[in-house]
């Protein structure tokens, strides 16, 4: 009887079909269901008959209940939001193993001296394409048939509640910051810059709306100075309002084809550009421009286009296989050397990795189930401060670079600071998140998305 519950389970395609099937078979044993909370559903499948026994059938059904509502808890956490789709925790947890890999390599940046052959850690900055494949991924699978009961403005409204509190402190500490970062080598104009250019720096940062470079008063060309990141951030917008407006309405044909043009043109720039790599895309000028679109549009259709055109399969835990494969692919040192005739090698090394490793890393990831409490734990965690430590931990790398570049700082006398300062911005993270960002993100849903109080997008 337990093999034909299995079959029952097996052809079942529906969460709540599979619980109802369960609670009438406990019925039946002389089992009940108690109200609970599990998502909104929970069977309780451990009474005790009237001779305080379980039967044995009774026994194995909740066995393979139990085990079932485990994988499936575990594999996926369901939105705060009633009619949201689940989300992949092994994805939160590779979000997060990618964020930290940004600071390390942001840290190990001064010891190069601009020279890429000479950095450890280098290809961390490829983590930005990473983020774009599952910002196209997650986007497509938490929205694509919610449309007929969701305006273009209610995704607006939850896009902006999700980003844009922490987009704000970002540039608040890059505000605070600012001046501490003072030096003549590195960031000359800082010791020019007035305080109300500052302040509106600062302002204008608040938008997400590039500042012109009339306004750039560190010195690097970037289009939001006070928190460099700050410009994928930029890019996002960009691939959000694309899909609200035109991509979500594509078949998977036109996007499938929309992602081989992206591809190409990534190959082309990243083998054939001259350069021998994607480095770039935070500044207004036509050819950063460039870069940041050519590192946007191949990621996030792809990803778009994988959530169409897959089911993740059940993998078993595949968050530390997964983890390793993006941490190597991340710190792989720059593959061809310092020889201009041998640029495209790294180039196409990149692209290999844009292409086909980084899809396939989420695949997997969206595959995995997670059946040990420790990684899953680990997993929340890193999805948690994933985001407000990629967007809040440059202006402490502005102090850092200062720090290293005028002191002439070795990586051996500096790696105790570099490591505090990681340490402190993850915690830093955590803090934002629980005293700022949850709080101000569920009185935004409360205030402007109506019937969705106390929930968070």
């Amino acid at each position: 009887m337990i093999r034909s519950i299995n079959i029952f389970k097996s052809i079942s395609e529906n969460t709540k079909l599979w619980e109802w099937l369960c609670c009438c078979l406990a019925s039946v044993v002389g089992h009940k269901t108690n109200n609970g909370s599990d998502n909104g559903t929970t069977l309780a499948l451990g009474n005790i008959n009237e001779d305080g026994r379980k039967s044995f059938f009774a026994k194995r059904l909740q066995h393979v209940y139990c085990s079932e509502r485990l994988h499936m808890n575990t594999n996926t956490v369901s939105s705060v939001f009633s009619d949201s789709k689940s989300h992949y925790k092994i994805l939160d947890g590779l979000r997060g193993v990618a964020a930290i890999m940004v600071i390390c390599m942001h840290i190990m940046e001064p010891f190069a001296g601009g020279d890429a052959t000479k950095m450890y850690i280098n290809h961390g900055y490829l983590a930005v394409d990473f983020f774009f494949l599952l910002s196209g991924f997650v986007i497509a699978h938490a929205y694509d048939d919610r449309w007929n009961k969701m305006s273009i403005k209610d995704f607006f409204k939850r896009r902006l509640i999700r980003l844009h509190p922490m987009i704000i402190i970002g540039m608040t500490i890059g505000a605070i910051c600012f001046y501490f970062s003072a030096s003549t080598i590195v960031f000359p104009p800082i010791g020019t810059t007035p305080v109300w250019k500052l302040i509106l720096v600062m302002l204008i940062g608040y938008t997400l709306v590039p500042v012109p470079l009339s306004l750039d008063i560190r010195g690097w060309g970037e289009m939001h100075p006070l928190d460099g990141p700050a410009w994928t951030l930029f890019f996002e917008y960009i691939a959000n309002i694309m899909y609200a407006l035109v991509l979500r309405r594509t078949s998977k044909m036109v996007l499938a084809i929309l992602t081989l043009i992206a591809a190409a043109v990534l190959i082309q720039y990243s083998v054939a550009g001259g350069r021998g790599d994607l480095i770039g895309g935070w500044s207004i000028t036509p050819e950063q421009l460039r870069i940041g679109f050519t590192r946007l549009c191949y990621p996030f259709l792809a990803g778009m286009l994988l959530s169409r055109l897959t089911k993740p399969g059940n993998m078993g835990n595949t968050f530390v296989w997964c983890s390793l494969l993006l941490i190597i692919i991340l710190s792989i040192p720059r593959v061809g050397g310092s020889n201009t005739e041998h640029f495209w090698i790294n180039g196409l090394y990149e692209a290999l990795s844009i292409i086909i490793i980084f899809p396939t890393v989420v695949y997997l990831g969206a595959s995995g189930s997670i059946n040990n409490k420790g990684v899953a734990n680990v997993c929340r965690f890193l999805g948690d401060i994933s985001y407000p430590v990629y967007i809040i931990h440059y202006p402490f790398i502005y102090i850092f670079t200062a720090w290293v570049v005028d002191n002439h700082k070795t990586f051996a006398q500096a790696w105790p600071v570099g490591l505090l300062l990681l340490v402190c911005v993850i915690t830093l993270s955590y803090v934002f998140l629980k005293l700022y960002d949850i709080p101000v993100r569920k009185w935004l849903t409360k205030k402007y998305l109506p019937g969705r109080k106390n929930l968070l997008p």
